[in-house]
């Protein structure tokens, strides 16, 4: 055991601990950035020329698979229906991706990112009905708090807010009409899994 300022610690721990403040240090996180500036910028783009690109870029399951229209799968993820709905998803991008990008990396993280919002945007094709139009980096988002809970135990920090917050946002895609749940919980599944994959990659 070492002593410590407040008990003792016993050395495999203060080793993991100092392991981990390298794994979580400050860096730039260009990906963060530039996917939150982008769906900003799309948002502006939409809010000052008036213009609709939900019908031409969001995703439509009936556009895709009657018309080929496959760069809707990742084109609606930079596009939102509001300013609370973009507002809410690019606080949580910031929030989470600017930790998990820390910790796997640009590459790796941006990965993550893009495999949750094809998941997200794969079960929204498959589930909903062939006219229904969602748009959202919705599904991202929530593959970002299910990566955050595979890698939040070797990051020794708090997720029980992360639960609740997931919950909360699971339980109102289900009870308020026009949300895409599908879209949540297949961006979720993707995102663990993503992360569970990578995780692995990552030496301790």
């Amino acid at each position: 055991m070492t002593e410590a300022p407040v008990g003792f610690h016993c050395p495999d721990c203060m080793a993991e601990s100092r392991r981990t403040v390298r794994q979580i240090k400050v860096q730039s996180q260009p990906v963060t950035r530039a996917l939150i500036g982008i769906c900003v910028a799309v948002f502006g783009l939409e809010f000052l020329t008036g213009t609709d690109l939900a019908m031409d870029f969001g995703l439509a399951p009936v556009a895709v698979f009657e018309f080929g229209e496959w760069h809707r799968v990742v084109t609606a993820m930079f596009l939102h229906a509001g300013v609370i709905h973009i507002t809410f998803n690019m606080l949580i991008l910031y929030q989470f991706g600017s930790m998990l990008e820390n910790y796997f990396g640009s590459a790796k993280f941006a990965f993550v990112y893009f495999f949750a919002g094809l998941g997200g945007s794969t079960a929204s094709l498959l589930l909903n009905d062939p006219f229904t139009l969602s748009v959202g980096a919705s599904g991202a988002i929530f593959g970002l708090m299910g990566a955050y809970l595979v890698v939040s135990r070797q990051l020794r920090v708090e997720r029980q807010s992360v639960w609740v917050l997931l919950g909360i946002n699971l339980v109102i895609g289900f009870v308020i009409p026009g949300i895409d749940w599908r879209a949540h919980l297949g961006g979720l599944i993707a995102g663990a899994i993503a992360a569970s994959v990578i995780h692995r990659l990552i030496p301790n």
